[in-house]
Order: structure tokens, then sequence, then C-alpha cells
């Protein structure tokens, strides 16, 4: 019997049908282990030995893989053909090594670059060992990430309060959007004319022309700087005879663009379907680990990350076959193309992504894919057997058309066109466009020298220069791999990591940098520019590589990076918040401090007029506050608004008055959220406050909905029954209403303010019946729903009984009984112990709750302040796993 291990379940399930009852396929699951999210576990004082942590679920597998090699006398590692799938049969190896499940196994490692029954039993056939070169280049890009999270996230959260970690790649990248954002705060418009003509050839066939020079010299773009310019030339023109001064035909052959990689399989699905990157990969993981077809499910595609731009021998016959049956003799070159990549380790440029079967046509197999799986598999299917077939044979035609106006001065007009002679290639495919507009879709009649022409209408048209784009995902992965940054595997996850920190957002699938996002980008460019240089990542990519291709050792590679980098960091431990303010707000200005339209200093303070803006640190984030404070109190958000900059109280944008009490409506931040708040607060009582709901854009808020919504908790009357209010309001998970402890869940925001009494009692009780019917195992109690959403539960654990709200544990005090506790005295528990902060982990919170009792543990010490603050400092600056 032979273990053979692979990643996915799904795969595994069908590799065993392949191979047969003589081979057991288990799945890893993906990675097995990984570096605990805590300080020290990588150590550069000690050759950066690094520990590694098996979770639970990873333990169970692996044990089952352990159980399986008993009866066995082979392990074959069988994960993905890329330095990841390295990674994780290494990490498979290491466990089982420690298990002592090795002794007297052959070992062996196999890739296949296809699930399809040939390319599995022939990678069978063609075993290695671990390739301990890729295993090293893994090691080093996870040892890197770690450490520049651990290093320079905790600096970050010192000197910028609100900002999250920073990662080494990822920052590089939000730089990118950040600078195309300032080019574009920085851009102004510059006016220009171009003019235009409307021409008929002797055969009374029209075309349209632009003027491209006068008296000889050619015109730049913006030389027709205004209006009276372009009428000058109109005017000079009307009457003017025109003919064909030079016409030049030229051939242009247009050939074929190579199979798909990661990176242009992700542009051009973002350009043709839509599809962000992620959405791309997900769809492509389903495609290679297959569908199922006729009775057995093989994979359509080729391993979908690869730098690799080749076709296999077979693939390319394959290919040349479909296209003469497809098309016929004329679209197939007589040599076959060959593509050759431009990744800088051949180790990993693996073959091109491809349909595994050429002949598999899309429209066959339609019934069996979904929507986005054929519209991923046609373009893919498209490009491949394009890529083969022969080169589009263009006829390329300029044509100058003079004439002299009546100011003495020569005009010539120019018009281009292109005639497609041959469409090769083009028959089936024609690659999307990011910006551009396509010129050869143009055609010009035939015209011949001295040929004259009629002139229909000359016209003058504005126009003005326009900023660089935002970057589309597609356009940034570009950027990234002619900057050399960057790896197949690790651009969706470069964008999910910059959304989910909350740096950028995704906007007309433009990414748009948030303020957030631009602070700490300034902060890195002032402090630690080295690092969020183009070239310096690039280079450590290519360095990463070479280890990957066994030219250098990887702890050369992390030694002289971490000497200059914990220099770095060593120089600014000690500067001061007034220090990083100064140099943010000199890199920031234009963003933060635009001019303004009544021609005052950007900076000067709206409020108390001789104050200055700057921004300043709060505690939960940045702000734009005046230098007299607290004399002033204006502040607003650093972007500023719709153009008002009325002073507000402190922490707070000013919305409008309540008309009835005269008092100050407020759009603030606060830890969970954005918020209004009515008035302000005071040692006698707190003001009245009301959450934002999540799906509303904060900025959008006027008075009328903000007092609305000031106004919630509404009570929608008295259950009939138990002759107690039922209430209706927004929580974190959206719109509710609330009777004696049971939630329900309002469909439509607009509910809160109508939701009738009847409709309202039909809802409770439908909520209760289900909770009836409903309970967590383990739980001795149901105490209801939290306002936010979410059942609480009072459970019984190893250190005595506690409350449970989803992930959040509070121990229940020693001197109250569980049968005993009611929803409200759950809820306070609960809340409190959120606030505090994060919860246990999914294995601990099962069975233990999150802090002990003292009746439980009457010996146990409390942690001090400080070391608690510094344990959950260092758990967070887990720097996230893009290591790729």
């Amino acid at each position: 019997m032979t273990v053979v291990v692979v990643e996915s379940p799904a795969k595994a399930k069908t590799i065993n049908k392949y191979l047969g009852k003589d081979y057991t396929v288990l799945a890893s699951y993906g990675h097995v282990r990984d570096l605990p999210p805590k300080d020290g576990s990588v150590r550069p004082d000690e050759d950066f030995a690094m520990s590694w942590e098996v979770d639970a679920k990873s333990a169970k597998r692996m044990s089952d893989i352990a159980a399986a090699l008993k009866a066995s006398d082979r392990l074959i590692l069988a994960t993905d053909p890329d330095r990841e799938g390295e990674a994780i049969s290494w990490h498979v190896l290491e466990i089982l090594k420690k298990k002592g499940a090795l002794k007297g196994k052959e070992i062996d490692r196999v890739v296949f670059n296809a699930i399809t029954k040939q390319s599995v039993l022939d990678a069978m056939k063609h075993p290695r060992q671990v390739d301990p070169a890729l295993v090293d280049a893994y090691l080093a890009r996870r040892a890197l990430d770690y450490l520049v999270g651990f290093t320079l996230s905790p600096v970050l959260w010192r000197k910028l309060p609100g900002a999250r970690s920073a990662g080494r790649v990822q920052s590089v990248a939000l730089r990118l959007i950040c600078d195309r954002e300032l080019e574009i705060e920085a851009f102004r418009a510059q006016e220009y004319w171009t003019i235009d003509a409307s021409f008929t050839s002797p055969r009374g066939d029209a075309f349209s022309a632009r003027l491209n020079a006068i008296g000889g010299k050619r015109l730049g773009k913006l030389d027709i700087e205004n209006e009276a310019s372009a009428k000058a030339i109109v005017s000079a023109l009307k009457g003017a005879k025109f003919s064909v001064d030079t016409i030049e035909s030229k051939p242009v052959k247009r050939h074929p663009y190579p199979p798909f990689r990661t990176a242009t399989l992700q542009q051009e699905a973002s350009r043709k379907l839509g599809f962000s990157s992620a959405r791309t990969m997900q769809v492509a993981q389903r495609l290679y680990e297959g569908v199922n077809i006729g009775g057995e499910v093989t994979g359509l595609i080729t391993y979908m990350r690869t730098d690799g731009v080749d076709l296999a021998g077979e693939a390319i016959a394959a290919t040349r076959n479909a296209i003469l049956k497809r098309f016929g003799e004329p679209y197939l070159p007589s040599v076959p193309r060959k593509y050759t990549t431009k990744a800088k380790n051949a180790q990993e440029a693996h073959e091109a992504i491809r349909p595994t079967d050429l002949f598999r046509f899309p429209e066959n197999i339609r019934r069996h894919l979904d929507a986005d799986q054929q519209a991923l598999y046609d373009l893919i299917w498209k490009r491949t057997i394009a890529s083969q077939m022969e080169s589009a044979e263009i006829e390329r035609t300029t044509a100058d058309i003079g004439a002299k106006g009546n100011d003495g001065k020569a005009y010539s007009f120019r018009a281009t066109g292109s005639v497609v002679k041959f469409d090769g290639f083009l028959k089936l495919y024609q690659e999307g466009l990011d910006d551009e507009e396509d010129e050869d879709a143009k055609r010009l009649p035939s015209l011949a020298r001295g040929d004259g022409v009629g002139v229909q209408a000359i016209t003058p048209e504005q126009h003005f220069t326009e900023p660089p784009p935002r970057y589309s995902e597609a356009t940034l992965i570009k950027k990234l791999e002619e900057l050399g940054i960057g790896r197949p595997s690790t651009y969706t996850a470069i964008f999910s990591t910059l959304r989910d920190r909350g740096y950028v957002r995704l906007d007309k699938k433009r990414l748009i940098p948030e303020d957030k996002g631009r602070l700490v980008t300034a902060f890195l460019e002032a402090f630690f520019k080295r690092y969020v240089e183009y070239d310096f990542t690039a280079n450590l990519e290519e360095q990463l590589d070479r280890v990957s291709n066994g030219e250098i050792d990887w702890k050369a590679v992390l030694r002289d990076f971490w000497q200059d980098f914990t220099g770095s960091v060593g120089e600014i431990q000690d500067l001061r918040i007034t220090n990083v303010l100064d140099a943010l707000n000199e890199i920031l200005g234009p963003h933060v401090f635009p001019e303004r339209a009544d021609g005052a200093p950007a900076r000067a303070c709206p409020s108390c007029a001789n104050g200055q803006l700057s921004l300043k640190i709060g505690k939960f984030g940045a702000f734009v506050g005046c230098s007299n404070y607290p004399d002033c109190r204006f502040t607003r958000q650093i972007t500023p608004g719709n153009g008002s900059e009325e002073a507000v109280p402190a922490e707070g944008i000013l919305i409008g008055h309540d008309p009835e009490t005269g008092l100050a409506v407020t759009r603030r931040d606060g830890r969970f959220g954005p918020y209004l708040q009515l008035g302000e607060a005071s040692e006698d009582e707190k003001p009245r406050r009301a959450s934002i709901p999540k799906k509303s854009d904060p900025a959008s808020i006027d008075l009328e909905t903000a007092l609305r919504l000031l106004s919630l908790p509404r009570e929608v009357g008295l259950h009939p029954e138990t002759g107690k209010p039922i209430v209706a309001n927004f929580g974190r998970f959206g719109p509710f209403i609330l009777h004696d402890g049971i939630y329900a869940t309002l469909k439509d925001p607009e509910d809160v303010y109508t939701v009738g009494l009847n409709r309202a009692v039909d809802l409770i009780a439908e909520k209760k019946e289900k909770s009836a019917n409903r309970k967590r195992p383990g739980a001795l109690k149901e105490l209801g729903e939290h306002p936010d959403g979410g059942p609480i539960h009072v459970m019984s654990g190893r250190y005595g009984p506690y409350v449970k709200w989803g992930k959040v544990n509070a121990t229940l005090p020693s001197d109250k009984a569980p049968e005993e506790t009611t929803l409200e005295e759950a809820i306070a528990l609960v809340n409190a112990r959120a606030g505090k902060g994060k919860s246990k982990g999914k294995s601990e919170a099962a069975e233990k709750p999150a802090k002990a009792s003292k009746a439980a543990k009457p010996k146990a010490k409390p942690a001090k302040p400080a070391a608690r603050a510094a344990k959950r400092s260092k758990k967070a600056a887990a720097p996230d796993k893009v290591s790729a």
C-alpha cells in the first residue's frame, strides 16, 4: 500500500480513482503548520531559527496520515507544483519525522501539471525528492514577512495610532496606489483644441482626418491652446481646395499573444469578464481540480499558478490539430510557435495555463459548468488555440490631405486607417484593452495622390488633458510585474489584505486609497523609505528567486536584510509624535490641505482665523485640528468633505442642529465604527447616540436622517400576551425588533420605522419557535439573543460555568448560579469581555472560558495590565501570510 498526500479533499478523491486500490490518497487541507502569531517565532539571534505550530485540525489530519502509513511502505508527496506546494510537502515530512512515522518508508515527491488520469500516472513514473532550494526560498519569504510585520507594525501603532500592520510587499503595492492618487490630485487640467475635417473621396466615400501640420511644422498635442486660435485656423481654411498630397500603404503583421500565465489570466479576466483576481483564481481552481463529465471527475485546465508561457509538445500538437479541424489550413502556421517565459527562475516557470484537452470545445461542455466556469474556460481555450494560429495580415494606410489657407500657410490633415487582409488569430481572439482606443478599427476609402477631395465640415473641438487613471486590479498587477514585485501566488492576497485592513477600497473596478492607507504610506516613505522603494523590493525578490534556484544561501539574504532593517527601526524608536506629524503634513499636504476657493492659505483655520491646521493623532486615528486647541476646537476628517468647514465640536463633524433642543448633531468615529451624537457629554448625563447602519455611507447622512436614527429605539407597541414592549432598532448585524429577550431580524432597514404591531408579534413568535427547536451542544441554557444578533448560552466549562456569545466567552461570577442567570446579566458580561480584547481561539472557546473564575482557580494570579497589553500587542503584530 502507498500513501499519497495532496492538498485538497476533492483532488484526493479524484486521484484515488485514477490510482486504484493499491493507493490511499489523503488531503493535508493546504498548509499543515505555520509560525505562531507571537513574538519569537523567528529568532534572528539564533541564526533565524523558526518555531512552527500545528493547529488542532491539521494535527488530526496529520495523525490520520501517520496512521495510514503504518500499513504502508511508501509515502508520495503530490502537492502542487510550485513553491507553496513544495513547502507543504516539506512541512508534512517534518511533522511525520517527529512522529516517527517514516522509519523504513520510501519517500518520494511527484508533481503533475494537470489533474487528468494520464498526467497523474505519468507523474508517478518520475518521482524525485523534495527540492531543498525551493523550501529555502519559502522559508526566507515567510521569515521576511514575519520579521517585517512583528518589527515594523508595533512602531507603526505607537507613532501612528489607528493604523494597522505593515507588510513587506503589500506596503509597496499600497504606495503605488497612493502615489497615483497624489498624481491625480496634483494634476491641473490644460485646455487644448483639435481641428477635425470631414472629407469625401472622388467616389463620394466619406472619411475623416485631423489637422497634423501647419506651414510644414508638425503640431504638438497642446499647440492649439484656445478657442481663438482654433477659430482662426478654421477661418483661414474657409473655401480652401483640398487634395491628397501623399498616400502610403504598408503591410503589417500582428502576431498572436502567448498562452495565459497567472498574471495575464487575471488581467484579461478582469477586462473581459469583470472578475476580480480572487474570483478568477477561485474559478480557475475549480476548473483545475475538475468537474464530473461522463461519470468521471477530470481537470479541465492545467495548474493555474505559473509564470510559464510555453506549451508542452503534446499540447502544441493537439492545438495545431484543433486549429486544422476548426478553422482550416490557412490558419495553421507552417512551424509551431515557441514562447519563452520572462520569469527569472526556471524552476518556477511551469507550462502555461491551458485546457487539458484541446478538443474539449467550450460549447460541448457548457452543460457541465456554471456560468463563471464556462466564461473562464472559454477564455483560456480561445487564448490557447489563438496562440498557435497564423498571424493577422493588416494593410495600414496613411493619407495626408493638404490645402493652402487664405492666410498663405500650408495646412495638412492626416487620415489613417487599416484594412485586415487576413484575420488569422483575430478570427478567434482579440486581447482586451485597459485604457486605450483601438486605432485599427478605422478604414479609408480608395485614394490616390493628387485626388481632389470634397469638404463637408471643418470642426474645432475643445479638450482638456486628463489625469492618469487610477489602478484597476488588472493594471496594478501589470505594473507590479513590470517592476518585478510579487509572484503569481501573491497578487490576490495583496489585494484582499489591503482591502481587509481598510487601506483601499474598490469603486467601479478602480483601487482608491483610504486616508488610513495614505497615512501609513506617508509614514513609511518618511521613515522607512528604503523598504517601500520599488527597486529595493524588486532586488529582494530577485535574491529570493536566486535562493530557489540554489544560487545563494537563504540565511545570508536574511542577515543582510535584518542588519539594515533593525538599524532603521532603532533610529526612530525615540522619535516624537510631532516629528511624525510634521513629516506627514509635508508629504500629504496636497491631499489634506488642498487649495481653497477663497484664496486663503490652505492651512489657515477657518474658525479662529489665526490658527494653523495640522494633522493630529487621536485615540481612534488621525484627524485635522487647529493649532490653537483648546481655545479653538475646530476639527475635520483628513479628507475635506463637501467644502463645508464649519467649526465643529471636538472630534466630531457637525451635521446640523436639532430644531427642538438646539443641540448640535455630530458624526463621530468610535472604536466600533461611525456613530451620531446629539449634544455634548456632561457630568450629569451622557448624550444620546446612535450607530450608523453598516450599509449606509456616513458622509451621506443628512440632518433629517440623523435625527431619525437618534430617535431610535422605537417602541412598536405592547405585546398582547405579555404586556411587555416590542422595540425596533439597528444592531451590528442590521435592523431588528426585540421583545422580552428575543430578537428577530427585519429584512428592510426602513422596517425599523414602519413595522406594525401585528407583524412584529408574528416575527417574535416565529423566532421563538425556531429558538425552541435549537440547542447548542454542551449548553446548559439558552438565554436569548444579543442586541447585535446571535444567541447567548450558558455553558459548562473545565473551569466552571460561563456565558458564550459567538466567539466571546465570559466567566460567571462565583456567587451566581447558572440557572439563575438572566439575559440582561449575560449581555453585560459578554459586552464587558468584548471590550477588553480578543476572545480565545476556536480550539479553546468550545470548552474553556476566556478567564477562569476565582472559585475555580483560587491560586491563579492576575496578569499585570502592562504584561497583558504587551502580550496582546505581540500577538496582534502577526503579519499577513502572503509568502509565495
